[in-house]
């Protein structure tokens, strides 16, 4: 009997010691580290940009700015926003992979994405689009057929244009300024990207009236933030400040900031977009 129970404690404390540590969660490490990483775009105009004065500016960090404040409350100490730089390629590994904590940027929530990472509240709506010369002759994807279109691998805009006109000569460009470079160059004849993301472009264009956002949505793309999976506390966490902003009117102070009337990409909010969004807000 003492035998039995001698080999039964040894297993159980070599299996002790061959099971891993549980990792620690996002709220933990941001307490030890008093740091918050953040992924963020450097051309997303206007949520996630870098200005002349070398700052990165935009709704999408005035977001992660909120989300940084109410960590200070929360933990009782000071916290810093640390923003690194990624890409379409780049976000999802970096979000999964926990190097970076949040994502916030001009990032569409979909089913597939949602296999590998978690997806906060919607804070916007848009869809795809095309930014062509005006002039061109160009109005709907109809008039895309055979022609050269850019738009940036891995990307909600590439897989809705490939479905919606296959007739298209896609041409696949690293980022948003490529994008626009190749119109400008006129090595396309069309842009497709996200609507409002093209937008952002021709109104930082040189000649901003020389460029047209063109056609209907050929796409839905609502914008979330991306979290790391199975951290519901940090999901939660990052949700219940976007409804905190929401129940106190300072995430429509943003939108009007960033896409009202005078903001910088002019896109104002529909009632629908409205009312969804304080839907979104549960009750405490």
């Amino acid at each position: 009997m003492k035998r039995c129970v001698a080999v039964g404690l040894a297993g159980a404390l070599l299996l002790g010691a061959a099971a891993p540590v549980l990792a620690e969660t996002v709220l933990e490490k941001i307490s030890r580290t008093r740091v918050l990483t953040a992924g963020t775009r450097a051309t997303s105009i206007p949520f996630a940009f870098i200005n002349e004065k070398n700052e990165w500016i935009g709704f999408s960090i005035d977001l992660l700015e909120a989300i940084r404040a109410r960590l200070e409350k929360k933990l009782g100490k000071p916290i810093k926003l640390e923003k690194k730089e990624v890409t379409p390629a780049t976000r999802i590994p970096l979000v999964a992979n926990r190097t970076i904590d949040v994502e916030c940027g001009s990032t569409t929530y979909t089913r597939g994405r949602d296999e590998t990472v978690d997806f906060s509240i919607n804070f916007f709506f848009t869809g795809a689009q095309l930014l062509v010369k005006k002039g061109s002759g160009i109005k709907s994807l109809a008039d895309v057929a055979g022609k050269r279109v850019g738009v940036i691998p891995r990307t909600t805009g590439e897989k809705a244009l490939r479905a919606s006109q296959p007739k298209a000569d896609v041409v696949t460009l690293q980022d948003h300024a490529a994008g626009f470079l190749a119109l400008e160059q006129g090595r396309i004849v069309a842009f497709a990207n996200d609507g409002i993301l093209l937008a952002g472009l021709a109104a930082k264009a040189k000649n901003p009236k020389d460029y047209e956002v063109v056609g209907d949505f050929f796409s839905k793309d609502p914008y979330s933030c991306m979290v790391p999976e199975n951290d519901s506390k940090w999901r939660d966490f990052v949700n219940h400040t976007f409804m905190e902003l929401i129940d106190n009117g300072k995430y429509f102070e943003l939108y009007d900031k960033w896409l009202g009337e005078r903001g910088v990409v002019p896109y104002p909010m529909s009632e629908k977009v409205r009312t969804y969004m304080l839907m979104q807000s549960m009750p405490e």
